[in-house]
C-alpha cells in the first residue's frame, strides 16, 4: 500500500494532489478525459467505490486510513504504468451508457457516440432504420448503443479479434441485448455473408505507420490491432469503402471515423463527395456516403486498393 501524503485528508485533498502529480509526470489525457483534475477526481472516485458524479458536497468528506491507501495505490499505477484510467478502473462511457473496458480493446471515445444518441438524424429517416452493422466493433460500445438509443431496430457487431468479441459479450450481457444484437467473428465484411443494412457504421484503425511511432505512451498500452492502419492509415477504410455496396439496402449510407487519415483520404480522391459529419460536443474526422455514391465511385476504390 502506499503511504499517504501528509495533510491529505478530504476526497478533495486527494483529487487536487493526483491531479498536481499528473501534470508534474506529463501524463497524456485522451481516453475519456482531456485533463488532470478530471482523470484525477475519476480515480479517486472509483477507489472510493464512489459514483463519478457524485455531488460536489461530499468532496469535502475525510477518508480513512485504508481509504487513503487505496486512493494513492491507484493514482500511483496512473503514473507507473501510463495506462488509460479505462484500463485500471475497467469502466468507460459511450452516448451515456457504461461499458466493460480491459486492454483487448481500444478505449472509447469516438464522437460517433454523438449520431447514435440522435438516432441518425437527419441523415437516415427513421422508418427507414431497420438493421445496423457495426464493424470492427472493438468493445462493442458503438453498436450497443445503437440498440438502446434505437429500441426497433436489429443491429450486428463484427469483429475479427476474438478476445475483443469476449469484451464484446460482456457488454452485450451487461445490456441485456443478446436477443436482439449479434456477434460476428468477421475480417471486416468477410463473413458477413449476405446481410445486408440500412446503416454501416464504423471506427476502424486509421492511425498511419509514421504516426502510429510517435503516439504519447498512454496509446501504445492499447491493442495495436484497433489502431494501425497501415502507412497511411488507410488500408482498412480503403476495404471498407469498396466492399460496402454489397452490404447495403437501397438508400442505405455508410458512415466511417477515420480521424487523422481524413486529410490523407481527400488527397487521394478530391473529386469524391465525402460528407465530413461536425459534432457538437467535438470531433471531426468522420464522413457520411451513401450507397449509389459507393457504387459510382468503386472502380477508385479498387484502384487504390492495388497500389497497397
Amino acid at each position: 500500500m502506499t503511504d499517504s501524503p501528509e495533510g491529505l485528508l478530504t476526497i478533495q485533498d486527494f483529487i487536487r494532489w493526483g491531479a498536481s502529480r499528473f501534470n508534474a509526470e506529463g501524463l497524456f489525457f485522451g481516453h475519456g478525459t482531456d485533463n488532470a483534475l478530471d482523470e484525477s477526481a475519476h480515480l479517486v472516485l472509483h477507489a472510493l467505490h464512489l459514483p463519478p458524479d457524485l455531488a460536489a458536497a461530499y468532496h469535502g468528506s475525510r477518508l480513512t486510513f485504508p481509504e487513503r491507501g487505496a486512493v494513492c495505490d491507484l493514482l500511483e499505477r496512473r503514473i507507473k504504468e501510463r495506462k488509460p484510467a479505462a484500463y485500471l478502473t475497467n469502466r468507460a462511457w459511450f452516448a451515456g451508457l457504461e461499458f466493460h473496458i480491459n486492454e483487448d480493446v481500444v478505449v472509447p471515445r469516438s464522437p460517433l457516440a454523438e449520431l447514435v444518441e440522435a438516432g441518425f438524424d437527419p441523415w437516415v429517416e427513421p422508418e427507414g432504420l431497420h438493421r445496423i452493422l457495426d464493424l470492427g466493433t472493438g468493445s462493442g460500445c458503438i453498436g450497443i448503443a445503437c440498440a438502446v438509443h434505437l429500441p426497433e431496430v436489429e443491429v450486428d457487431l463484427a469483429e475479427v479479434s476474438p478476445a475483443a468479441l469476449e469484451v464484446a459479450s460482456v457488454n452485450l450481457a451487461r445490456h441485456q441485448l443478446e436477443e436482439r444484437v449479434q456477434l460476428l467473428r468477421s475480417d471486416l465484411f468477410e463473413a458477413i455473408g449476405d446481410r445486408r443494412y440500412d446503416v454501416i457504421i464504423s471506427n476502424p484503425p486509421y492511425v498511419g505507420t509514421a504516426e502510429l511511432a510517435t503516439l504519447p505512451e498512454e496509446y501504445r498500452r492499447e491493442p495495436q490491432l484497433g489502431l494501425a492502419g497501415g502507412e497511411t492509415g488507410l488500408d482498412l477504410v480503403l476495404r471498407i469503402l469498396r466492399d460496402a455496396p454489397a452490404h447495403l439496402e437501397e438508400g442505405g449510407v455508410l458512415v466511417v471515423e477515420v480521424g487523422t487519415a481524413a486529410a490523407e483520404l481527400e488527397r487521394r480522391f478530391p473529386d469524391l463527395p465525402f460528407l465530413w459529419l461536425e459534432f457538437e460536443r467535438g470531433g471531426e474526422g468522420v464522413f457520411l456516403m451513401r450507397l449509389e455514391q459507393l457504387v459510382e465511385f468503386n472502380p477508385l476504390f479498387e484502384k487504390e486498393l492495388e497500389k497497397l
